[in-house]
């Protein structure tokens, strides 16, 4: 059985449009899916409108992955089967959209001493009414013949430890996580293993994530060693939490993953099994 509980759209970073992206879920065969754009739940919205699935097909979990801060510690949760109009989440969501403008005001800041005029109204006409971000601002710099494509504009100007490594004013994680369980969602905490944290400080995230209100793990992120997901399966049974999986599909690459993901979370359980007891598949 093939699911997807991570993916990202043209609301935010990816490069198809919410039922774009749906319809290729479709036509890959994933049976559970959510579409989890960067504090935004436009494409999610988009995706759900309109949408009556039919016996057999493919079923659509309201998603979002939310940015925040642990430990100094920029990390994601992604909320699955939450409630779209829940006030306190839609509260939450707009003060990381503000934060996200205020980052990109800087990073255009600090572009523009560089000698690279207008970085902030390319990067805004670049994202259109997608959520602004470094990608932006990256495509912008292509277009300007700034950069010969997004992988060099990350490695000089917008990567980590770059003039455009700007950390923006996230809100902490417990309060992130909060707002998801607030509105009657699943909490999982997203690709454990991109924070290249040691061991000791891993589980010390769990932990708070936990204490928080978090219930899942993404288990296995994109493509990922067998070791490593090995891994992240003991983690999840130590702390008792759900497994989850997904792609983090962004656009078509030959270095990334398409949609989908085999529902084989060794002993743990699915978060796909809790969202269907609760109604939300």
């Amino acid at each position: 059985m093939l699911v997807d509980f991570h993916t990202h759209s043209s609301a935010s970073d990816g490069a198809l449009s919410p039922r774009d992206l749906l319809q290729r879920a479709r036509q890959a065969g994933v049976t559970q899916f959510a579409i989890t754009d960067h504090d935004t739940l436009a494409g999610c919205r988009a995706a759900l409108c309109g949408y009556n699935p039919g016996a057999g097909e493919t079923r659509l979990v309201a998603g979002v992955e939310l940015s925040c801060v642990w430990s100094g510690v920029t990390v994601h949760v992604v909320g699955l089967g939450i409630d779209l109009d829940n006030p306190e989440l839609n509260a939450g969501v707009e003060s990381l959209q503000q934060a996200r403008l205020l980052r990109a005001d800087k990073i255009a800041q600090r572009l523009e001493k560089l000698g690279y005029a207008n970085a902030l109204a390319g990067a805004r006409a670049e994202a259109g009414s997608s959520q602004l971000g470094r990608p932006h601002f990256a495509r912008w710099m292509v277009a300007q013949g700034h950069v010969k494509d997004a992988n060099e504009a990350f490695k000089k100007y917008l990567g980590a430890g770059k003039c455009g490594d700007v950390k923006a004013y996230w809100p902490q994680l417990a309060a992130v996580t909060g707002w998801i369980v607030t509105a009657g969602g699943t909490a999982v905490l997203a690709h454990p293993l991109k924070y290249k944290l040691t061991r000791m400080k891993l589980r010390r995230l769990v932990r708070d994530f936990v204490a928080a209100g978090g219930t899942a793990l993404e288990v296995l992120s994109g493509r990922q060693a067998v070791d490593q997901t090995r891994m992240m399966q003991l983690l999840a049974t130590e702390f008792g939490l759900l497994a989850s999986v997904g792609s983090d599909f962004h656009r078509d690459s030959p270095w990334h993953p398409g949609i989908g993901v085999e529902a084989q979370v060794g002993a743990c359980r699915g978060v796909w099994e809790q969202l269907q007891e609760a109604g939300s598949l």
